[in-house]
């Protein structure tokens, strides 16, 4: 019976974990880092946004900090149901044949980014479009839970300085 609860222990950790979006460190390979970004690399932050359950207020560090245009997209999974809207963010070199400038609201795109279940490869059209520099973070909901690692992305606006340990 102990092994029983034990084992269902683990699992649903195991998909607690998943569930939360943790995602790998890579990045396209045509992605500039930041050298003198906002938040440097180790930066203790606060993230503002609200993409995600448990997101806004929670405590976080930066993990990679890139100078690109972020855009919020809307696109049909292609996993199949209904149209996500206003995903935030796609960054410009996670769109498949990328042009050197960036994109207008209201152009169609297929996606090369896999932030979620069925976002490789599907076709999505811009909402919106900021020059920016985009953070990947570490963060601990503030929903509770296991920390969620490697999230892609947050701008510079979506976060602060978490203030000074005592």
């Amino acid at each position: 019976m102990k092994k029983l609860r034990l084992i269902t222990l683990m699992l649903v950790a195991v998909i607690g974990l998943s569930a939360c979006g943790s995602g790998t460190a890579e990045v396209p390979k045509d992605v500039k880092n930041v050298q003198n970004a906002t938040y440097p690399v180790g930066s203790e932050v606060i993230i503002k946004a609200d993409h995600k359950p448990g997101m806004q207020g929670a405590k976080g560090k930066v993990v990679a900090a890139y100078e690109t245009t972020a855009y919020a997209v809307t696109y049909t999974p292609t996993t199949g149901g209904a149209p996500v809207t206003n995903h935030k963010w796609i960054i410009h070199e996670e769109i498949k044949s990328h042009v050197k400038k960036p994109y207008a609201p209201g152009t169609e795109v297929i996606l090369k980014a896999d932030h979620e279940k069925g976002m490789m490869d599907a076709s999505a059209k811009i909402d919106s479009a900021e020059t920016t520099t985009v953070y990947m973070v570490d963060y601990t909901p503030t929903t509770g839970g296991g920390e969620v690692k490697n999230h892609k992305w947050v701008i510079e606006s979506e976060i602060e300085p978490a203030p000074a340990k005592k």
